[in-house]
């Protein structure tokens, strides 16, 4: 497996203060390796998006981050933490080392701006000593990258379709050039036919420019599709993390399997959608042990009770998995 270029240690991240502070996001650990993409996956409330907010320090108040490391690993230098970097150095660190396609991409453009002035915003600000004709340049070979004619620089936003504004999105998150770009549900208002278009070309984009990519989706069967590893999240923990095929063919952890049988198979005998019983848990008042036991069809006596550690299942591809289930008992965590 490739180098590390962010670690997740031990995050917290609670909204409010006191006694009423909510823990959306509990003891994550998470390792995206240099030119992998990794999703992350769960239903709504889950602590997804918190958690990408999070790691970029991009939290909105009263959000708060209460623990934990985020290790960046640049390509020359040394790991630092970002929950460590001075406003200066934050500033910096966004866009060029890590970018954000945000939830709801398509509405993120600013109506009033032409195309070309969004773009070349990002370069004015992270890169001064561009002339303006240089900045130019850059922004129509990035629209050429993602697919759309240089011809559209002097378009506003609603001049464009929803995929359009969409690829303009990924182009101004890709247009310094950074290590690692984050998609927090880039795909949620599209069809199924674009939908498959952008993560088609963004997978030949990664390819291309080598960067990693964070894919946050609700929607496991895209990820199954597009990503090496995957990652499960419940009540703001993650509960499984494998490989996509592994976590498809055989994921360990109830809720994955629920997840997974909540869409039907293109191919193959047909099967009945079972969908996961229930709601996700309130975060204010989580249920006592495992906090997916009140809707798991298989919990018995210690789920209840007990806390499951995330770690090292006793499989054969044990290694390159984890889980927190008292059905696969583990004896090396991880983080």
């Amino acid at each position: 497996m490739s180098k590390p270029v962010l670690e997740i240690r031990n995050l917290n991240v609670e909204y409010g203060l006191g006694d009423q502070a909510v823990r959306a996001v509990r003891d994550v650990n998470l390792t995206l390796h240099r030119g992998e993409v990794l999703g992350l996956a769960g239903e709504s409330g889950s602590g997804k998006s918190t958690l990408a907010y999070g790691m970029t320090r991009l939290l909105p108040p009263p959000g708060v981050i209460t623990g934990g490391q985020v290790l960046y690993h640049p390509e020359q230098g040394e790991a630092y933490d970002v929950l460590g970097l001075s406003d200066r150095d934050l500033r910096a660190f966004r866009w060029a080392e890590t970018a954000i396609v945000f939830q709801g991409a398509m509405n993120s453009l600013n109506p009033v701006h032409k195309i070309s002035t969004q773009l070349t915003d990002v370069l004015r600000a992270h890169r001064p000593e561009m002339s303006e004709a240089a900045c130019n340049d850059r922004a129509r070979e990035m629209l050429k990258l993602v697919g759309i004619a240089a011809d559209r620089m002097d378009a506003y936003p609603h001049q464009l379709s929803g995929g359009m504004r969409q690829r303009v999105m990924i182009g101004m998150a890709l247009i310094l050039q950074p290590q690692v770009v984050i998609m927090d549900e880039p795909t949620t208002a599209l069809d199924v036919v674009m939908q498959r278009q952008i993560l088609s070309q963004l997978i030949e984009l990664r390819e291309r420019l080598g960067f990693s990519v964070v894919f946050i989706t609700h929607d496991l069967s895209l990820l199954v599709e597009f990503s090496n590893r995957i990652a499960i999240m419940y009540g703001g923990r993650i509960v499984e993390e494998a490989p996509a095929a592994a976590i498809y063919r055989d994921s360990l952890h109830p809720y994955s399997k629920g997840l997974l049988g909540s869409f039907p198979a293109l191919r193959g005998p047909r099967r009945e959608l079972t969908g996961i019983p229930g709601s996700p848990p309130d975060l204010k008042g989580m249920p006592s042990g495992c906090s997916f036991h009140p809707r798991c069809p298989k919990a018995f006596d210690p789920c209840s009770g007990n806390i499951p550690v995330l770690g090292r299942p006793d499989t054969p591809d044990g290694p390159t998995r984890s889980v927190a289930c008292w059905l696969h008992p583990t004896e090396q965590p991880v983080g």
